[in-house]
């Protein structure tokens, strides 16, 4: 089964709770309608004017019957939501009167929705900025335990089915951190095993990328992997990983047993880690379009509970799968 039926498949299995924030955009109003209908979440609330968010699916043709609409101006949850809000940000000055009106910003009502547990997951994006995402989900929902940063992955789907897990491949991160440091990379790859054991359903087998494979270059880049594994290794003892490993090495096995003799990962790997944002970027991008592959993503990964990041330019089908991804999330 191809990941994204999968995940539906588990999505409506696991009936969890979505918020919506961006409730005044039609594509919202509609894609609620379909995760619904579809039975992909147990409750789904969309964050706005309930006048507004009616008059949009008025003019859609779009029943409501099983949306449900918060105004969190108008809500009960006010005063809770920003004593909550108070007590996270009371170290940076914030008081509670400030706090309590800033929570009220939709997306950090969704973000607080999903810590206090009245709802599973967030999806969001189509009208904010990924940066503005990214703030309120570190903010309030923060990383899980013993992750310190916050990344994302893409689910890559090749026409070949020889290669990763039928075709299937974890790539990451080709989105947040542009230049990671040892650290910030080591819990990248960690984090990117986690997304592959819940994406793709087998245990990870991770390669981290250089231009350099067991030592065949010297450069400040490539020590910057050597010790990223290292911090993994430490962080995750379990975890099936080794580098540093050129992409081709990683996963092609006769050019694995060649340039790195005795690796377990060379020739296997189903999970990339890319050095920086630049070759994630490209990488994928270059697999997108070259060999035709099918790229979901990126979903953000690290997060103490589920977020998504949508682009602007998304279409509704981009939100409901995304949407059912993200409810996969952290079970």
């Amino acid at each position: 089964m191809a990941f994204i039926e999968q995940m539906w498949s588990k999505a409506k299995s696991l009936k969890r709770n979505l918020v919506l924030p961006e409730g005044n955009d039609p594509r919202m109003v509609q894609a609620a309608r379909r995760l619904v209908d579809e039975q992909l979440v147990g409750s789904l609330t969309l964050l706005g004017s309930e006048s507004e968010i009616g008059e949009i699916a008025k003019n859609e043709g779009i029943d409501l019957a099983g949306v449900q609409i918060v105004n969190p101006s108008e809500s009960a949850k006010v005063a809770e939501y920003g004593q909550a809000y108070y007590e996270l940000r009371k170290h940076k000055g914030v008081e509670l009167e400030q706090a309590t009106s800033d929570i009220v910003d939709p997306l950090l009502w969704g973000a607080m929705t999903v810590r206090e547990g009245d709802a599973d997951a967030m999806v969001a994006g189509a009208v904010n900025s990924t940066g503005n995402v990214l703030r309120a989900a570190l903010s309030i929902i923060k990383t899980a335990p013993g992750t310190k940063y916050a990344s994302s992955c893409f689910v890559m789907r090749m026409p070949d089915s020889s290669w990763g897990v039928d075709g299937h491949m974890i790539f990451a991160d080709c989105a947040t951190i542009p230049d990671p440091d040892p650290e910030q990379l080591a819990s990248i790859a960690v984090s990117a095993a986690e997304s592959c054991r819940t994406f793709l359903q087998v245990e990870p087998v991770v390669a981290m990328l250089s231009f350099s494979t067991k030592g065949s270059a010297s450069h400040p880049a490539v020590e910057k992997v050597t010790s990223a594994l290292k911090i993994a290794r430490e962080t995750a003892p379990e975890l099936h990983i080794d580098g540093e490993l050129q992409a081709d090495a990683a996963i092609v096995p006769r050019v694995g047993s060649s340039k790195a003799p005795g690796s377990s990962v060379a020739g296997k790997a189903n999970v990339l880690v890319f050095p920086d944002l630049n070759s994630g970027n490209i990488g994928y991008k270059l697999v997108q379009r070259l060999a035709g592959a099918e790229a979901y993503g990126p979903f953000l990964q690290g997060f103490a509970k589920p977020v998504s990041d949508l682009s602007r330019g998304c279409s509704v089908d981009d939100i409901v799968n995304t949407s059912a991804v993200t409810l996969c999330q952290g079970v």
